[in-house]
């Protein structure tokens, strides 16, 4: 695993350029090629940048892309906002200092746990900080040890969320590696971020295969289907947004869906 921002940048990079043929840019096929996806002087010359500096940013080296030469990339591997922005971020990213668990305020504490359907907050690791008892019925978040209580860990790792989820686990599992992606590669050579990856990694034979393809997304909106042991088949739409306190904190909450 690469375990620095630059590393990140490079292999993000170089996994955007293999997914895209000469077609989607507009290149002659020519030739048979030996690798998938468009040649280092081809994105670099759809970039107006030198061949030279794209080769350096793609071998990890600590080099600093200028903001109108990651609009440039962006463009010629034809990124989305999503990407983009992942790329602008890790572009400038010169993070200092140990991760440390974040804290929720007392007054969000009270207004997740006096919400009337289910919700919690995660902070940047997707450790679980707090939650409510509608949450809790649901996801069982009081039965799970405080260094468990994880949703990037729990949900590809433990049986019970596969039930939950059932078919549509996959789906959800792969959603959540894109975004746990995200914000990994802003903390990649964080013991606390690198110990999680480790701990996923041996124990959800999906981890390895979503973890090379470098999807990257950010939080939506969207509807959950699951299938809950106790409570049946349960259907809820849910959206998550930050705290103005720390916008580390991320709140999610839950309706019951009425179609």
């Amino acid at each position: 695993m690469p375990d620095r921002p630059e590393a990140e940048l490079a292999d993000f990079l170089r996994s955007r350029r293999e997914r895209l043929s000469p077609r989607a840019v507009g290149l002659p096929a020519g030739r048979r090629r030996r690798t998938p996806g468009l040649r280092r002087e081809e994105v670099a010359e759809l970039a107006g940048i030198g061949v030279d500096w794209y080769v350096r940013l793609e071998q990890g080296r600590n080099v600093r892309p200028s903001a109108v030469t990651v609009d440039a990339l962006a463009r010629a591997l034809k990124l989305n906002k999503t990407e983009h922005g992942h790329l602008r971020a890790l572009a400038g990213a010169r993070l200092s200092g140990a991760f440390e668990r974040e804290i929720v305020p007392d007054m969000i504490r009270r207004i997740v746990e006096g919400y009337g359907h289910p919700a919690y907050i995660t902070g940047r690791r997707f450790d679980v900080l707090a939650w409510n008892k509608r949450a809790d019925d649901i996801f069982g978040f009081s039965r799970i040890a405080e260094a468990d209580r994880n949703t990037f860990l729990t949900i590809l790792t433990s049986p019970a969320s596969r039930k939950l989820f059932g078919a549509g686990w996959p789906d959800e599992a792969r959603r959540v590696v894109a975004l746990f992606r995200a914000n990994y590669d802003l903390y990649a050579n964080d013991p606390a971020f690198v110990e999680l990856i480790e701990r996923v990694r041996p124990r959800c034979p999906e981890f390895v295969s979503w973890w090379r393809s470098h999807e990257v997304r950010g939080p939506s909106a969207g509807r959950k289907q699951l299938k809950h042991p106790k409570l049946g088949v349960l259907a809820y739409d849910y959206a998550t947004f930050q705290a103005n306190d720390d916008p580390a904190l991320k709140l999610a909450v839950y309706t019951p869906a009425t179609d």
